[in-house]
């Protein structure tokens, strides 16, 4: 059975994958960094650590559910102990995206901002929709609970990379998250993505693609939190047997 460390394990996700990973017949939950206090329950045989290098050596693999600055610090202590991790954190800045790549030349990572299949299969949806519906307009809009902290989300912008890619977009380039004013019409490849935030929403994601006449709308709906601990799971039960690297959740998915 392999040993799973847990880095932000008191968050609310943290909770989640302590609780789905009882029972599991291959993962077993070793060693819980926390730097905070644990407002639920944990079994004896637990180790709690604050130290990141005492977690990876002690685990097959991490599983990563914290803040950037918290991301950054336990992809510089990897470099120094290689263990394959699962991250999950949204809101990297372009210096801890470029430490993800320099980590998973010394061991295989699986980076997702969102862990669930179904938004896995939105990502795909929304490509062929932006790649056969070309002159239509496309815009995101990403809705959240009252206590998150990045805007937009790291789910919107991927989905948006996904919608620019297929039309051969470079999203830095097209992005715009607001309007307010009289700024003039919207420009033909310009992509929205706008948040909104408020009361206990798990996370709601459309792709729309509007024209003169018609439009299509792709919606996914996260109802619990358990969707993206459980994708992550499966997601380190994956990466454990890959070589170093950096992987999407469509690589774990095969899709």
């Amino acid at each position: 059975m392999k040993k799973v460390g847990i880095f932000g394990s008191t968050g609310r996700v943290g909770e989640l994958l302590i609780k789905n990973l009882k029972g599991n017949n291959d993962l077993k939950v070793n060693t819980l960094h926390a730097i905070e206090e644990f407002t639920f329950s944990i079994d004896d045989d637990i180790t709690v650590t604050n130290d990141t290098n005492t977690l990876l050596q002690n685990s097959d693999v991490v599983i990563d559910f914290s803040l950037p600055i918290g991301t950054e610090n336990l992809l510089e202590s990897a470099i120094k102990n290689p263990t394959p991790l699962v991250i999950g954190t949204t809101g990297l800045n372009q210096h801890q995206q470029n430490l993800l790549l320099e980590a998973s030349e010394h061991m295989p990572i699986l980076y997702a901002t969102n862990m669930s299949l179904g938004v896995a299969v939105l990502n795909k949806l929304a490509s062929l929709a932006s790649n056969l519906l070309r002159d239509f307009d496309a815009e995101i809009v990403e809705m959240h609970h009252r206590y998150k902290k990045d805007a937009p989300s790291g789910t919107a912008l991927t989905l948006a990379e996904y919608i620019a890619e297929a039309r051969g977009l470079e999203l830095d380039k097209v992005r715009i998250s607001g309007r307010d004013g009289n700024i003039g019409e919207r420009t033909k490849d310009e992509i929205a993505v706008m948040s909104l935030r408020g009361g206990d929403i798990v996370g709601r994601h459309t792709a729309g693609f509007y024209n003169d006449g018609e439009f299509i709308e792709l919606n996914h709906t996260a109802t619990s939190r358990d969707t993206f601990a459980k994708g992550a799971i499966r997601a380190a039960s994956w990466i454990i047997d890959q070589p170093n690297g950096l992987y999407k959740i469509t690589d774990c998915l095969g899709i």
